[in-house]
């Protein structure tokens, strides 16, 4: 049992030794510390300042990015349509030029207007305006035809279309203008 005891009260020793030391390491370091604070105050001071400038500049540079980005959209709006713009002058030009044709020449009149339906229609191509074009005896969808009448017709299902008022025209994939149709009740 003495054995025990001994072993014992050399651990006690141990940890005294390792408490007496780390004590005088704590102080040793209290006094760095107390040397130091002053530096540690400055440097952290110092750390204040620049994040604060980086601070200030992120949100001046957060200002900026958005005002940027709302005049990007403002331009892109304004000019959104403007290759569309550019086609359509052509167009408008040769249907001036038929209007001021003198020559009394019907058929010419008729071939240039045929040719300039044609540029148009490869514009609305370039720009995918495509036609809605129903025909009669398809099913009515709300989506793509507006009804403008309803009719009897006998062998005709009800909500089919009877005949088309107007075409309508999508661009991608919505629609600009509905089929204005006639339906069968």
């Amino acid at each position: 049992m003495s054995d025990e005891k001994t072993t014992h009260d050399n651990m006690d020793n141990e940890l005294l030794n390792e408490d007496e030391m780390n004590t005088e390491s704590s102080e040793k370091a209290e006094i760095e510390a107390t040397n130091t604070d002053e530096d540690r105050l400055a440097h952290l001071e110092q750390q204040v300042v620049e994040l604060n400038d980086k601070y200030v500049r992120s949100q001046a540079e957060m200002q900026n990015l958005h005002r940027r980005n709302l005049d990007e959209q403002k331009k892109t709006r304004e000019y959104a349509i403007s290759s569309f713009a550019k086609e359509l002058v052509a167009v408008k030009d040769y249907l001036e030029m038929a209007l001021k044709d003198e020559t009394g020449n019907f058929e010419m009149l008729k071939m240039g207007v045929d040719l300039t339906l044609k540029q148009l229609v490869q514009v609305f191509e370039g720009q995918k305006i495509i036609e809605i074009t129903p025909k009669a005896g398809d099913k009515l969808d709300p989506h793509k035809h507006q009804a403008m009448n309803t009719v009897e017709s006998e062998g005709q299902e009800p909500n089919t279309i009877v005949s088309v008022m107007q075409k309508g025209y999508v661009l991608h994939d919505r629609v600009l203008r509905p089929a204005m149709v006639t339906v069968a009740k």
